[in-house]
C-alpha cells in the first residue's frame, strides 16, 4: 500500500519529463483497492469530501465515508446472497448510485465483476452470462426482462418478480470484514470488448492492472484532489472505470456524473458552468456535438479538457481553444490497457498526435510485415521486464496473436516523430492502399470535418480496377446542409484543395455512421455496404 501511495504521490507532483524518468509501478503483493485505498485512506483522511455527485435528470450526493459505509452495507448483504470469492457477477446499472457502491462491494468481496452497459439486448446479455459464467446478476428491475432462464443469483433494483430486492441491503452492517487478503493478481474485472471489427474479447484485468495501473490515467487527465472531474461515458465500457472510478478517486477527487436519457449539449455545458467542472473529458462524438454550439457563450472554470475513444481531429481543438482558451488534450489506451499515450498536462500539443508515452509506459512501433522496430508500425507494449501494470492479464479463453513476439500488440498503426510524439494511422484492418500509397482513414476524416457542412465522416477503401481502391467518405450532415449534388459538390472541391492527389476522396454518401454501443465508428460494416445514392468526383467536379 505504501508503495501505491509513494507512486501516486510522485505522478501528483511532478512534471512530464520528471514523472516518465522517475516513476515505477508499485510492486504489489496484497492488494485490495477498495479496502486499502478507497477505506483505508480517502475515507480516513478525507471523510467528508464528496466522492460522488449526480446531476441531471437524478440527483445524488455522496461523501467518501458514506459511500464507504453504504459499500460495506451492500457487501455483507450479498455475502448472505451466497456472493463469494472469485464469483462472476454481471453487473448492469446505469449512472446511478448503486453501479458504484456496488462495484466497490464486489471489490471488497473478492469477486469478478463484468460490466455491462443496459443498452445491450437481451441477446447480448445471454451471451455475456454464457461467455463470462456469471454465478450472479444485478441490473435494473426495468432490464430484468432481459435476463434468462439459469442457474444464477438474481438482484433487481427496484421490484421485479422473483428478484432479490437490492433496497434490502441498506439493513446490512455498515461494519464489513473481509474472509481473508486478497492478491493484487486475482482477476477483479472481465470487459467485453466494444468490436468494431470482429466479435468482443473477453478482457481480464486484476487488483492491480485497472486499480493501480490507472495511475498513468490519472497523471494524463491531470485532476487533482479536491477537483471536481466530469467524464462522459456510459457504464459498462472500460473508459466508465477509466476516469468515471479509479482515476479520479485515485487523486482523492469528486467523481461527478451527468446523467441524462438524451444527449443535450446546452445542458451539458450548463452542468460545466453550474457545478465548477476543473477537468473534463469526452469521447470526440461528444466534442463534435459540443463545437455545434456558440462556445464563447459559455464562461467555464475548466483548468484542462480531455478527449479518447477515438483519435480527436484537429478542427475540433481549434475551435475549442478560441472559445476557451485552453487546448484539448488527447490521450490514448485500449479496453485492454490503461492510458498509454497522452498529451501531458504542461506539454505542448501538436496537432493530431496523441502524445508521447504516458510514465510507466514503453511504446514501441513495430513493422506489421517485417516484424521491426522503427517510428513506423504497430504501436506494442513489451512484455519483458517493461510489461507495464496497466495491461491485462490477457483474454479469456487465450491471448492467441495478441500476445506474440514478446510483445502485445495493440492492433493500431501509428508513427513517432522525431520528439517522440506518436500520430495516429488508425487499426490495422482500416488503413488502406490506393494507387500503392498508403492511405489512413483518420488523416482523410480531420480534413472533411474541416468542412462546415460535415458533422462527422468516416473513410473506407472503394474497389479501383486501376488504383486498387480509392477513398470513399461516408458523411453525416451538419444541420442546415441537405444531401444533395451542391453540397457534395462542395466537400469533394474541399478535398481537392487539402488533400493530394492520391489522398482524394473520390466517392461520397450521405448517411448517419454505423456505431458500437461504445459509439465507436464501424469502418468494417461501411466497407460491406454496397453503393446508395453515391456521389463521384469525376461526375461533379472538372
Amino acid at each position: 500500500m505504501s508503495e501505491f501511495r509513494a507512486a501516486r504521490d510522485l505522478l501528483l507532483g511532478a512534471d512530464p519529463a520528471t514523472a516518465r524518468r522517475d516513476f515505477r509501478w508499485p510492486e504489489l503483493t496484497d492488494f485490495n483497492w477498495a479496502l486499502d485505498w478507497f477505506d483505508g485512506v480517502l475515507t480516513a483522511e478525507t471523510p467528508d469530501a464528496v466522492a460522488l455527485k449526480i446531476v441531471g435528470d437524478s440527483s445524488a450526493s455522496y461523501t467518501f465515508a458514506a459511500l464507504s459505509a453504504r459499500s460495506n452495507q451492500v457487501a455483507n448483504w450479498l455475502r448472505e446472497q451466497g456472493v463469494r470469492r472469485g464469483d462472476r457477477v454481471l453487473l448492469m446499472l446505469g449512472n446511478q448510485a448503486e453501479l458504484w457502491e456496488a462495484l466497490l462491494a464486489a471489490m471488497k468481496l473478492g469477486a469478478v465483476v463484468i460490466p455491462a452497459t443496459p443498452l445491450l439486448t437481451a441477446k447480448d446479455v445471454t451471451e455475456r452470462i454464457e461467455r463470462g459464467g456469471v454465478s450472479h446478476v444485478l441490473v435494473n428491475a426495468s432490464d430484468a426482462g432481459k435476463v434468462g432462464p439459469g442457474a444464477f443469483t438474481r438482484i433487481a433494483v427496484g421490484e421485479a418478480g422473483g428478484w432479490l430486492p437490492y433496497h434490502e441491503a441498506y439493513d446490512a452492517s455498515e461494519t464489513f470484514t473481509p474472509d481473508g487478503p486478497t492478491r493484487a493478481g486475482d482477476t477483479l474485472l472481465l470487459y467485453f470488448t466494444s468490436g468494431t471489427t470482429s466479435q468482443p474479447k473477453l478482457v481480464e484485468h486484476t487488483h492491480a492492472s485497472y486499480p493501480a495501473g490507472h495511475l498513468s490515467t490519472m497523471f494524463w487527465i491531470g485532476v487533482r484532489p479536491g477537483e471536481v472531474h466530469l467524464n462522459v461515458s456510459s457504464p459498462g465500457w472500460a473508459k466508465h472505470a477509466w476516469s468515471n472510478v479509479f482515476a479520479p478517486w485515485n487523486a482523492g477527487a469528486t467523481v461527478l456524473i451527468h446523467d441524462y436519457r438524451r444527449f443535450s449539449a446546452p445542458a451539458l455545458l450548463e452542468v460545466l458552468r453550474d457545478e465548477q467542472v476543473s477537468t473534463f473529458c469526452a469521447p470526440p462524438t461528444v466534442w463534435r456535438m459540443l463545437i455545434q454550439e456558440d462556445l464563447s457563450a459559455w464562461q467555464l472554470r475548466l483548468r484542462t479538457a480531455l478527449a479518447a475513444g477515438e483519435p480527436l481531429n484537429p478542427e475540433i481543438i481549434d475551435q475549442v481553444a478560441q472559445a476557451w482558451g485552453i487546448t484539448i488534450r488527447d490521450g490514448y489506451g485500449q479496453t485492454e490497457t490503461t492510458a498509454q499515450i497522452g498529451n501531458a498536462l504542461g506539454e505542448p500539443v501538436k496537432p493530431g498526435s496523441m502524445g508521447r508515452p504516458l510514465p510507466g509506459y514503453e511504446v514501441v512501433l513495430v513493422d506489421p510485415v517485417t516484424g521491426e522496430q522503427g517510428d513506423d508500425g504497430e504501436i506494442c507494449l513489451p512484455l519483458d521486464d517493461r510489461r507495464p501494470l496497466g495491461l491485462m492479464a490477457g483474454y479469456v479463453g487465450g491471448s492467441g496473436a495478441a500476445m506474440r513476439d514478446g510483445v502485445y500488440h495493440t492492433g493500431d498503426v501509428a508513427t513517432r516523430d522525431a520528439d517522440g510524439y506518436i500520430t495516429y494511422v488508425g487499426r490495422t484492418d482500416d488503413v488502406f492502399k490506393a494507387s500503392d500509397y498508403r492511405i489512413s482513414p483518420f488523416e482523410l476524416e480531420s480534413v472533411l470535418l474541416e468542412h462546415p457542412a460535415v458533422a462527422e465522416a468516416a473513410v473506407v477503401p472503394f474497389p479501383d480496377p486501376v488504383r486498387l481502391a480509392v477513398p470513399k467518405a461516408y458523411v453525416t450532415l451538419a444541420p442546415g446542409f441537405e444531401p444533395g449534388e451542391e453540397t457534395a459538390r462542395s466537400i469533394f472541391e474541399h478535398s481537392r484543395r487539402e488533400l493530394a492527389p492520391y489522398k482524394r476522396v473520390r466517392r461520397l454518401e450521405f448517411d448517419e455512421l454505423p456505431k458500437t454501443i461504445s459509439g465507436k465508428i464501424r469502418r468494417v460494416e461501411l466497407r460491406a455496404r454496397g453503393p446508395q445514392r453515391e456521389f463521384r468526383e469525376e461526375d461533379l467536379v472538372s
